[in-house]
């Protein structure tokens, strides 16, 4: 995907803020759109697709927090990087908790931001033209299937759509059965060599996919902690015969 084709809707009432953002993501070929509310936000993603959206957490009447819960809710999984000015991490938490790719502390580096785009677009890329090629984009396990190709995970009652983190954490997990993955070859499998590698998100994620597969998260069945290196996905045994 070349730049120039790439939108991204910064939401954000820091005028000042977003007229910056804006400059310099046009600097770099990216088709940029700023609001400053839920409302304008709903306007033009009932107007336009766009491909990433720069959410500020502190905003007038719904906040960036309550946004992503409302997106994500609906089955809208278009890429969210967050703003947030707090300094307190539960926040940051939160946000990955409730279906953001990823955050930023305000006021954050342009430069920093056109990095997490890049990565966050490179990620989607690699994914759909690896499904692409692949003669079989379902993956079954237990009462589970993964659509590679529609970044959902089904059973026999419901369908889940999957953020874009949530969809490379469990695909990185569920192609490498009863392998143990240190942090960071998940991280490397699911983020690509862009990651920090003191991202906490893995914990986040881990939890968050614990949640929709696991009948008791606090013991899970699919998803194991390797103490003192990662995690190992464990499929049902009929799926290993």
């Amino acid at each position: 995907m070349e730049e120039s084709e790439v939108k991204i809707l910064i939401v954000d009432d820091d005028v000042r803020l977003s007229h910056l953002l804006k400059r310099y993501l046009e600097e770099h070929q990216f088709s940029v759109t700023t609001v400053g509310d839920s409302a304008q936000m709903d306007r033009q993603l009932e107007l336009h697709a766009f491909h990433l959206l720069v959410l500020d957490l502190m905003l007038p009447k719904e906040d960036g927090l309550s946004i992503c819960r409302r997106l994500r809710g609906g089955g809208n999984d278009v890429p969210i990087i967050m703003l947030t000015a707090k300094g307190d991490e539960i926040d940051r938490i939160i946000g990955l908790e409730i279906g953001a790719d990823d955050y930023l502390p305000k006021p954050c580096n342009p430069r920093e931001l056109v990095a997490r785009i890049h990565a966050i677009l490179r990620r989607r890329t690699v994914t759909i033209s690896a499904n692409d090629f692949n003669a079989n984009p379902l993956l079954k396990f237990g009462s589970f299937i993964l659509h590679t190709d529609k970044h959902e995970l089904t059973t026999l009652k419901d369908t889940i759509r999957l953020t874009s983190c949530e969809f490379s954490f469990l695909h990185a997990l569920v192609t490498h059965p009863n392998h143990p993955l240190s942090r960071e070859q998940l991280m490397t499998l699911a983020r690509g060599k862009d990651h920090n590698v003191f991202d906490r998100s893995i914990d986040v994620q881990i939890s968050r996919l614990r949640k929709l597969l696991e009948k008791d998260p606090k013991k899970p069945r699919y998803i194991k902690t390797v103490w003192g290196l990662g995690y190992v996905f464990v499929p049902p045994s009929d799926d290993n015969a």
